[in-house]
């Protein structure tokens, strides 16, 4: 497997999940269950605006489950699936860029513009979620880093203590670029988003539109989904 996919991914969902949190106020689009912590937070403070991250949820399975379900379709179709599901999530976080010129900047966490923009979002990364669950499903992930951070830790400490096999070995060099590719993506999402708003989000789209182009390449040796709804 090509590593530049998976650092493109990783980048890409670090790069949307910071920018929505800046400028979202606080929510969590790749990161979704982070959430509901923020949620508690809300409640203990006594602020009420939490529409939008109660519903965080909803909408992210909900993208899971229509994402899943049209892999299977166009699998069943003979489409290359893993392709044209990844020129949805670009176009969908195209739509959250575009989004301020008609619904505005959000200026409240449950304003209409909020809850588009974010809506946009999190369906995005539902998808890059759901193709990780199947056509994209492998030891690295790349929308949340806790499970890959660990690993490789892991296999890292293998490696330097001389216990390592060629399976800790391989991990390592698979995990290490997404690590590094999702922290430079939290960066440049933070830059991005004091800098152009969220105009930056073009970046991400042509992102994911790569690592699109990349599985183009490889599609037809791709291994058939492993899970669906």
């Amino acid at each position: 497997m090509s590593r530049a996919r998976p650092a493109l991914l990783a980048l890409a969902a670090a790069y949307v999940d910071t920018c929505g949190f800046i400028g979202l106020f606080g929510l969590f689009t790749a990161h979704v269950t982070g959430n509901f912590v923020l949620i508690g937070a809300e409640l203990v403070n006594r602020h009420v605006d939490i529409l939008t991250k109660l519903l965080a949820l909803p909408v992210f399975i909900v993208s899971v489950v229509l994402a899943n379900q049209a892999e299977v379709v166009m699998r069943r179709r003979g489409m290359a699936a893993t392709t044209w599901l990844l020129g949805v999530q670009s176009v969908l976080i195209a739509l959250a860029a575009l989004a301020p010129r008609w619904a505005g900047l959000p200026q409240q966490p449950d304003d209409g513009a909020s809850v588009v923009i974010g809506f946009l979002l999190i369906a995005a990364i539902g998808v890059q979620n759901a193709l990780m669950r199947t056509s994209l499903a492998g030891p690295v992930q790349t929308t949340v880093m806790t499970g890959n951070v660990t690993q490789l830790t892991i296999d890292l400490l293998a490696v330097a203590t001389g216990r390592a096999d060629a399976g800790a070995r391989a991990r390592a060099a698979a995990l290490w670029p997404v690590v590094l590719a999702f922290t430079a993506g939290s960066a440049l999402g933070a830059a991005g988003y004091a800098w152009l708003r969220f105009d930056c989000l073009w970046l991400a789209s042509v992102l994911v539109a790569g690592a699109a182009w990349l599985v183009h390449r490889q599609e037809p040796k791709e291994a058939s989904p492993r899970s669906a709804i």
